[in-house]
């Protein structure tokens, strides 16, 4: 059979227009930029636009914004009007969705398809379906019978990865404003520029100011908003470690917090599964993003009767994978967000081999800059294995196999964290005993990576606490919820 090549297909970067420098944007303006560092591009390794470093000061002002903006009318605005706002922000993400699709792949590497296709949809969508909530809180039957009236917390700090920086600020700031509270937001240090283009958009949609509040900066920014006395709660999304900070950082205080930290996610296919579906799902479960998402189904659990099958298809459907410019849109998977990030792959990996792993990649050429790492099978895995138990964020599948329901369910809970799953088979009734035996947030039956606002999201043990998405997202920014 002859090969076809997929011709070039690159997006345009005419669509942005990236500033030299930013400053922070705190009371509905930008600052002047200041204490700059760079955010660069994970494709070429060339520096994308420089960025403020948020101090103690910065963060006083922010919050200072935040709270005169939820004394006043942002704090009693009924909540039809909040609502508008948030339909408004909703339809301008999607009139400029190319836009924000470009700047992510730029400043994220993860290819222009998915971004184009998946994160920016997904923002718009979250603040669509929260627009709707914010004048039906009172029938959301959050709150017990006979429980004092629900009320916005005030200030919230949230602070967001940078595997999905716009996705992940609309998981934040939508249910935020939907309950009327303010924000003020800290993205990632490699990824800001579309969190600061969204600023543009709160300034677009006459958001009143100090509603919205964005500060640049590295984890210093971070712990200055977590350990502000001004902040009434945070929502956090990142790694387990941080998260351990943060409980630490308030416990004996007055805050709440929501945590969404890691995750090492089984999916596990049985024999009777359609092994060409489950293939798809296996690809799409650990390949999208470069595996840098925290539901990722890094462990592939498989029966031990169709083992060898589910490999070989397995090599086969990543021998076409295309890996490349990111804003080629026929290409499958890009860079690595960072060079701090591939080094933490590569040592995992080898640390794998050197256990006893045997590792398998098709044939890659990569250019000669940037962050690279190919799509990684590891076989002969077990489970006392660091790539079986730590959190690789990256393009890597370890595969370990099960004989019965229960020894795949013994061996999926094996693990520190529990925020998703996958479950592979015909047969309606094992998934659903394997949904009640799984300890996991999600946990998907005959798919991977699914989302939908409406849908709540979180996990158990190091995985975090608290829900994201739905209606039991919004419990976590009301004071009197049942959750």
């Amino acid at each position: 059979m002859p090969k076809f090549d997929y011709a070039p297909a690159p997006e345009s970067r005419s669509v942005v227009s990236i500033q030299p420098s930013y400053g922070l944007f705190v009371d509905g303006t930008f600052s002047r930029p200041r204490a700059l560092f760079p955010t660069v591009d994970p494709a070429d390794e060339t520096i994308l636009a420089e960025v403020s470093q948020a101090g103690p000061k910065d963060v006083d002002k922010a919050v200072a914004a935040a709270r005169r903006a939820f004394d006043g009318a942002w704090g009693s605005m009924p909540g039809a009007e909040r609502g508008r706002y948030l339909f408004r922000i909703a339809r301008i993400l999607q009139e400029r969705a190319r836009e924000f699709a470009v700047l992510e792949t730029l400043d994220s590497g993860k290819p222009v398809k998915e971004t184009r296709d998946v994160d920016i949809p997904l923002a718009a969508a979250h603040f669509f379906y929260h627009a709707g909530w914010a004048d039906k809180l009172e029938y959301a039957g959050l709150a017990p019978t006979g429980a004092a009236l629900l009320r916005p917390y005030g200030v919230v700090g949230q602070v967001i990865p940078w595997n999905f920086p716009l996705l992940m600020l609309a998981w934040k700031v939508a249910p935020a404003l939907a309950t009327g509270n303010t924000v003020v937001l800290k993205p990632a240090e490699t990824t800001p520029l579309t969190a600061l283009l969204f600023a543009e958009v709160c300034q677009q949609a006459d958001l009143p100011a100090g509603v919205v509040n964005i500060l640049t900066g590295d984890g210093r920014t971070g712990q200055a908003i977590v350990e502000h006395p001004g902040v009434d709660k945070i929502a956090f999304t990142g790694s387990t470690e941080v998260g351990r900070a943060i409980a630490r950082s308030i416990a004996g205080t007055a805050k709440r917090a929501t945590l969404e930290l890691g995750g090492k996610a089984a999916n596990i296919i049985f024999d009777d599964a359609p092994i060409d579906q489950a293939v798809e799902g296996i690809v799409s479960g650990i390949f999208f993003n470069q595996g840098q998402v925290c539901c990722a189904g890094s462990r592939l659990l498989v029966q031990e009767s169709v083992h060898h099958e589910v490999v070989a298809r397995l090599q086969r459907r990543l021998a076409t994978l295309r890996v490349g410019d990111p804003m080629d849109k026929n290409t499958d998977l890009g860079p690595i967000n960072s060079r701090a990030q591939l080094d933490r792959i590569t040592t995992l990996v080898e640390a794998g081999i050197a256990e006893g792993a045997t590792a398998w990649a098709p044939e890659c050429t990569f250019p000669g800059t940037g962050f690279w790492f190919p799509p990684t099978l590891l076989t002969g895995v077990s489970q006392t294995h660091r790539v079986a138990t730590e959190e690789i964020f990256g393009p890597v599948l370890s595969v370990l196999t099960f004989r019965t329901p229960a020894e795949a369910v013994a061996k999926a809970n094996n693990t520190a964290y529990g925020l998703s799953a996958g479950v592979w088979t015909e047969k309606g009734s094992r998934i659903l005993w394997m949904a009640d035996q799984l300890r996991a947030g999600v946990v998907w039956a005959n798919t991977f990576n699914r989302f939908d606002p409406a849908s709540p999201f979180g996990g158990y043990k190091e995985s975090g606490y608290g829900r994201e998405g739905g209606r039991h997202g919004l419990e976590a920014y009301l004071r009197g919820a049942a959750g």
